[in-house]
């Protein structure tokens, strides 16, 4: 991983940030002709290395044909976060931020750092999706196609609601909390375990708790399932990080408080927005509403096993729908 050096960096939020930093990866090679480059936009709490799982030769992600950059979130400890930015901005200290402010600082490492005028193609789903709406609503030159999957420019009442209610809240009501300047991260396991379970009820299909379709992909049990994919993500978090990267998603907005209609209608990108069936963060018939103001959007629901989770591909056949849908974008 990378480090792109960003000076005092101001924020959108009236902050100025010292010798902010954006950690970032790439995989493949950039032409001659820097004409085959994608940025592929983290989800919440994810690395650039948890996005790798879907670039592979043959795959539609393919680094033989593309250059793939996989920028970290500021707050994902990676790039400037409350965990290793030194005072005055440590801890609970660490300054409040959009995602206009990663997307900025995005625009800068491509355009800076490696020399690119246009992006073939912003992907991201979730929180990555919050992202690729930035790009395309804020630099609509520099976009060439833009790809949703499971994702939308804003997170709805109800998305907000699950941020507050499954991560804000039971992190920053535990008694070590200390308004963010806690001592020992791991004083908070008990908040982190309520968050796993959480997650569990909220984003996991019924269907997906069946004992039998567990079984098929090599879970002994809801327990175990829980424990390896629910509790294993918490447990990595840091919890001054991950309530940073909360707060900012729950103010996403492209329009920056205005007309979103009127913003999303001047993305000039080639648009397809992708949904989960089940999907409860981002449902299909909002999704839709989002691809009815995009100039020629297509827009597609797809059949997933998982829901919302498809993207982390538990199953084939939601693996399978996402490379698919990745395909169709690069193709167009």
């Amino acid at each position: 991983m990378e480090t792109f050096e960003l000076g005092d960096f101001q924020t959108t939020t009236g902050f100025t940030l010292p010798n902010a930093q954006l950690a970032y990866d790439t995989v493949g090679t950039l032409s001659s002709a820097k004409d085959n480059a994608i940025i592929f936009l983290n989800f919440l709490g994810g690395s650039p290395e948890a996005l790798k799982m879907w670039i592979g030769e043959g795959r539609p992600l393919d680094p033989r044909k593309y250059f793939i950059i996989l920028p970290g979130l500021f707050g994902s400890g990676f790039s400037s976060s409350p965990s290793n930015t030194p005072p005055p901005f440590d801890g609970g200290a660490f300054p409040p931020l959009n995602i206009a402010d990663d997307v900025i600082a995005q625009q800068c490492l491509v355009t800076e750092e490696l020399g690119l005028e246009q992006l073939q193609l912003a992907l991201g789903w979730s929180v990555g999706a919050l992202q690729a709406y930035e790009w395309a609503v804020r630099y609509p030159g520099m976009i060439k196609r833009l790809a949703s999957i499971g994702g939308a420019p804003m997170p709805s009442d109800w998305a907000k609601l699950w941020l507050r209610t499954v991560f804000e809240q039971p992190i920053t009501s535990d008694p070590s909390w200390n308004g963010g300047f806690f001592t020992d991260p791991n004083a908070m396991q008990a908040a982190f375990r309520h968050s796993a379970h959480e997650m569990a009820l909220t984003l996991a299909l019924p269907g997906l708790l069946n004992g039998d379709l567990l079984r098929s992909v090599g879970f002994a049990s809801i327990e175990h399932f829980i424990r390896a994919v629910f509790e294993s993500f918490t447990r990595s978090q840091h919890p001054g990080n991950l309530v940073s990267v909360v707060r900012k998603t729950l103010r996403a907005d492209p329009s920056a408080g205005g007309d979103m209609a009127a913003a999303l209608n001047r993305i000039t990108a080639k648009t397809f927005i992708f949904a989960f069936t089940g999907d409860l963060m981002f449902p299909a018939e909002e999704c839709k509403v989002d691809a009815d103001r995009i100039p020629q959007a297509k827009f597609q629901e797809i059949s997933a096993l998982a829901g919302h989770l498809a993207t982390f591909a538990l199953f084939d056949q939601d693996r399978q729908a996402v490379d698919d849908a990745i395909q169709e974008a690069l193709e167009s």
